[in-house]
């Protein structure tokens, strides 16, 4: 007898539900915020900090992938008041890594995609808790 796949399994991560936008959005934080392990630490960086040693091109790059995450709660239909607070960590993002060089320091600690990714997360979980996945 076949049974049928659970919904957060089927769904397709290029799709538009909820579902696929959470699991497209959480890979993307997961990319700029935590894909390698600082050596000898258990402090995690990602393409965010590694693209500020480019001057300014750098942190162009990181605010463009992290507006990414801002377009997708957008084409959700979050509000505009969360849309623009993402889009200030966003921005003070950028700034913090214009700053030649110096820049990724204060960008291994202030972690704009990650402050995004909660604010999605918990706009999702109230309108749309069919998507929540929980953490092994």
């Amino acid at each position: 007898m076949m049974t049928q796949p659970s919904r957060a399994r089927s769904a397709s991560p290029t799709g538009r539900d909820p579902a696929s936008v959470r699991m497209r959005i959480e890979a993307m934080e997961k990319l700029l915020e935590g894909i390698f392990v600082i050596p000898g630490t258990n402090f995690r960086v990602g393409l965010d900090v590694l693209l500020d040693i480019i001057p300014v091109g750098g942190s162009v790059i990181a605010a463009v992938m992290g507006s990414w995450m801002a377009w997708e709660a957008r084409n959700l239909g979050m509000p505009k008041g969360a849309i623009i607070r993402m889009a200030g960590n966003i921005g003070f993002d950028a700034l913090l890594g214009a700053i030649p060089w110096i820049g990724a320091v204060p960008d291994l600690f202030f972690r704009s995609n990650t402050r995004n990714l909660k604010i999605i997360k918990a706009w999702l979980d109230t309108h749309h808790p069919s998507t929540v996945i929980i953490d092994q």
